[in-house]
């Protein structure tokens, strides 16, 4: 029974030759060309540059003499053109990216010659860093880093025995002074950095 729907199948197929399925070879149809093994492979005209958006009309006339009036214009006045355009259009302000935890100069970055400059701001956020404590106070210093870290007491044991070590980043001036007092009165020395 199997073998006679089998062949029945068979048969089917091969009456049907131009039906093709993913798995028959383009050589075995009855319409493929072979290519010509002597023929020069097509050459085909690139874009200088990729462009998503496709092609693009070219700009209007009045589109052309704006920029060559703001091309004449003086510097000063084509500086003016960016702020006036947002004004006038309404475009939401920039916020601007604060770059005040990031070392810049370290990588020759913009703000690798402008060293005279970082004296003079002033500094709003510190790091807190434990500098030593007496051993009698160390579970004392433990419970006080515990405290403000939310770590817990293994955690608070490991950092307090790596002295010095940084117990707490970016605090305000305030919140640094406290945390200074707690872990003095504790019997701790820590410094802002």
């Amino acid at each position: 029974m199997k073998s006679l729907t089998l062949l029945r199948s068979i048969r089917i197929r091969a009456t049907h030759r131009d039906i093709t399925g993913p798995l028959q070879s383009r050589s075995f149809q009855p319409d493929f060309v072979p290519a010509d093994p002597k023929a020069k492979p097509q050459k085909y005209k690139l874009p200088p540059f990729y462009d998503p958006y496709g092609m693009r009309p070219p700009p209007s006339d009045k589109i052309i003499q704006l920029a060559e009036k703001i091309a004449a214009l003086p510097t000063e006045e084509r500086m003016q053109i960016g702020p006036t355009l947002i004004e006038r259009l309404r475009h939401p302000k920039m916020q601007s990216v604060s770059v005040e935890g990031v070392d810049l100069s370290a990588q020759g970055g913009p703000r690798a010659g402008s060293a005279k400059t970082d004296e003079k701001v002033e500094k709003t956020v510190f790091d807190i860093k434990l500098e030593k404590f007496d051993a009698a106070a160390k579970i004392k210093v433990i419970k006080e880093v515990r405290a403000f870290t939310n770590l817990g007491l293994k955690e608070a044991k490991d950092m307090v025995e790596k002295v010095p070590v940084v117990v707490k980043q970016e605090v305000t001036k305030e919140e640094a002074n406290e945390i200074i007092e707690k872990i003095k009165a504790a019997g701790g020395v820590a410094v802002m950095e």
